[in-house]
């Protein structure tokens, strides 16, 4: 969580909010500089009632003119994962650590930038909301960012990927990879691999859940 003297969204957050009025709101925020650059923040998405919430990194450039999470390659490839481990959409809400997209330009691209901790920071009063409001039985950090907003900067991704802790909000998190880093691996044979590792972790939080619902 951002620690006091940070910059930070919370000022920005309507006191109450409920999960339906958060997109709306997130345009609004001006709790880092990333607002001046992003075409519009992008809020997470799905049912109130899912179970689990798979958490990323930030918006893409897709996500960032289409307004949507995981719209773009790495949503497909998730959408394709998730399905392969039995996990029903309909359970998933998708949303991002840092809700605006930040980016280089390269001539006409716009280059995935990573965030930095402060914006990180600066950005999770928007996902305690998404938290609180959908309180899901399994928080899915995708990626180091995810992670570092979700379990706190001494976790260590590939040191616990694919175990479990208790999480403040009540929920157990997990942490695994960013579905575009098995599209950036080096060769076919290591995406497969990476691809197929990806949907064992999924595996692995499907049967949480249903561990989870048999106790209540």
């Amino acid at each position: 969580m951002p620690q006091k003297g940070f910059v930070t969204a919370e000022p920005f957050v309507p006191k109450g909010i409920t999960l339906a009025e958060l997109p709306a709101a997130v345009q609004h925020c001006k709790g880092c500089d990333l607002y001046q650059y992003a075409t519009q923040a992008v809020a997470g998405e799905g049912p109130p009632t899912a179970r689990v919430i798979l958490v990323g990194e930030q918006p893409g450039d897709r996500e960032d003119r289409e307004g949507k999470p995981f719209v773009g390659p790495a949503g497909k490839l998730l959408d394709r994962a998730l399905d392969e481990a039995g996990i029903e959409r309909q359970d998933v809400y998708v949303t991002n650590a840092v809700k605006h997209f930040k980016f280089e330009e390269r001539g006409k691209r716009r280059i995935h930038k990573k965030p930095s901790t402060g914006e990180i920071d600066a950005c999770f009063p928007w996902l305690a909301v998404e938290l609180a409001g959908l309180r899901p039985r399994i928080i899915v950090c995708l990626g180091a960012t995810a992670t570092r907003s979700v379990l706190g900067k001494d976790h260590r991704l590939l040191q616990h990927r694919g175990e479990f802790f208790a999480h403040s909000s009540g929920a157990l998190a997990t942490a695994t990879v960013h579905p575009s880093s098995v599209l950036r691996s080096r060769d076919e044979e290591s995406r497969h691999a990476a691809y197929d590792a990806f949907v064992r972790d999924l595996v692995a939080v499907r049967s949480k859940l249903k561990g989870r619902a048999s106790t209540g």
